[in-house]
């Protein structure tokens, strides 16, 4: 399907979705980064913003990208309703066709998953090449289906974060894993339901 049947679903998505003045950050962000000193992040696929802002909140440079232009839209206006525009860049993006440019502390990958055609693992291992030394890759993925998820197929299944990081083929001597799990949560959806979840975590460590 073309880049245009992608924007016009995943515009449609986010503009189904009540706007709000305040988006969370996703859990396993938190729980990560919460100890780390800030520098400069990549939000791939940023969604609702809600990263971004918390990251931005603590000291961090967020480049934040996504194909919807709904969403891209939200965020810079809201980082611009709480005056930290000077440290969010949001752009519109289609991950098939480009990788922002730059080299980063810290790459998170939420829940990149699309009904639309998406080489991942070349758009992963572009990330960890965009690493700094000592860079963390943060991916986060989905590991069940919640009832607000736009993906109801019974059938479809979760590759496990060791089988992504081997998809990704880095070599070990650059890269190394330093969390691969799947751990569950209680999550609250967008329409405010809330339901046990697993995530799939991995997160990669460049080292040289």
């Amino acid at each position: 399907m073309s880049t245009t049947d992608a924007v016009i679903f995943w515009d449609g998505v986010y503009a189904t979705r009540p706007a709000t003045t305040d988006p969370k950050p996703n859990h396993r962000l938190a729980e990560t980064v919460s100890g780390l000193s800030p520098g400069h992040v990549l939000d791939l696929g940023c969604g609702d913003g809600g990263d971004a802002l918390w990251l931005a909140r603590r000291g961090w440079h967020v480049t934040a990208v996504d194909i919807s232009a709904v969403a891209v839209e939200r965020l810079a206006r809201l980082a611009r309703s709480y005056e930290l525009n000077d440290r969010v860049v949001a752009e519109r993006l289609d991950l098939r066709e480009s990788f922002p440019q730059g080299s980063f502390d810290l790459i998170c990958a939420h829940y990149l998953h699309t009904p639309f055609d998406l080489d991942r693992a070349t758009v992963l291992r572009a990330a960890a090449h965009g690493l700094r030394s000592d860079g963390l890759l943060l991916i986060v993925d989905h590991g069940s289906t919640a009832p607000w998820s736009w993906n109801q197929d019974p059938d479809v299944r979760y590759p496990s974060p060791r089988e992504v990081a081997a998809g990704i083929e880095l070599d070990p001597a650059r890269w190394v894993v330093e969390r691969a799990d799947a751990p569950r949560r209680i999550a609250t959806g967008p329409d405010g339901r809330t339901a046990e979840v697993t995530d799939h975590v991995l997160l990669i460590r460049r080292t040289a």
